[in-house]
């Protein structure tokens, strides 16, 4: 009976967890280096997972299309991805080399991703760039992903404490008030005071733009939530909300 009641507790303490709404999904896109001094290439690891909590991984489908955006044209990098399991979840790998100078912003569009116990439907279109040769141009080019954060701070080479601002676009066009949730990559050397601390939460302005300073070095996701106007059929026959993410991943470095 005792041995019922502890396992009882177990399971309650992690419906809470799960349920929790500080444990925010990100679909993580990053890179070995935000910069490439000297060109090269660059390994970026995809993986759907909490971030400041350092998971758990979600299982992740192999992805409907990774690419790169550079000098204008796009590159499918769909066929060279590699899956590998973190927590027994699948994630996935794509390496690329920069032979040129110039932003290269790589991004993904995962599978649907069914959340049973939020009853919805998510979909993170998540972006990075990588500055090949330290150029500082191209940055702020636009993948036309459905929904997308447009740069308006140079998101490469910044400093811990620089801020970031940047653009809530849905279809090309800025979002009004649109809320962007904010995470760390926590490495396990930060721990929260309470939940709260956890995801920061920013409201974009009346033109979509939105500002927040980093205070640590390390990677940063920004994620504008956003209402699909597509529906999809969920695996009981209805058709719940679709989660749509515009994310853009940001590092920062301390100044040493």
């Amino acid at each position: 009976m005792v041995g019922s009641v502890s396992a009882l507790r177990l399971w309650l303490c992690g419906l809470l967890v799960w349920a929790s709404p500080t444990l925010a999904h990100f679909q993580e896109i990053i890179p070995s280096a935000d910069v490439l001094p000297q060109g090269g290439q660059v390994t970026l690891n995809l993986t759907f997972t909490h971030p400041f909590a350092r998971g758990p991984v979600m299982e992740m489908e192999r992805p409907a299309r990774v690419g790169v955006l550079k000098g204008g044209q796009q590159t499918d990098l769909s066929g060279q991805i590699l899956r590998r399991l973190i927590d027994g979840k699948g994630a996935w790998i794509v390496r690329h080399d920069l032979v040129e100078p110039g932003a290269a912003i790589f991004f993904v569009e995962p599978q649907p991703y069914w959340e049973q116990a939020e009853g919805k439907f998510i979909v993170h279109y998540a972006k990075v760039v990588v500055d090949s040769f330290a150029s500082g141009e191209g940055w702020d080019a636009l993948v036309s992903l459905p929904v997308e954060i447009r740069p308006l701070t140079r998101p490469t080479g910044l400093w811990a404490g620089n801020v970031f601002m940047g653009v809530v676009l849905k279809k090309g066009k800025p979002v009004p008030f649109a809320e962007v949730e904010v995470e760390f990559v926590n490495d396990g050397s930060v721990v929260a005071p309470n939940d709260a601390f956890v995801m920061q939460v920013i409201k974009a302005d009346a033109n979509g733009t939105f500002i927040y300073a980093k205070p640590r070095a390390g990677w940063w996701g920004f994620a504008a939530l956003l209402e699909a106007d597509r529906l999809r059929l969920s695996p009981d026959g209805k058709e719940p909300p679709v989660e749509e993410g515009a994310l853009i991943w940001v590092k920062s470095t301390d100044m040493n």
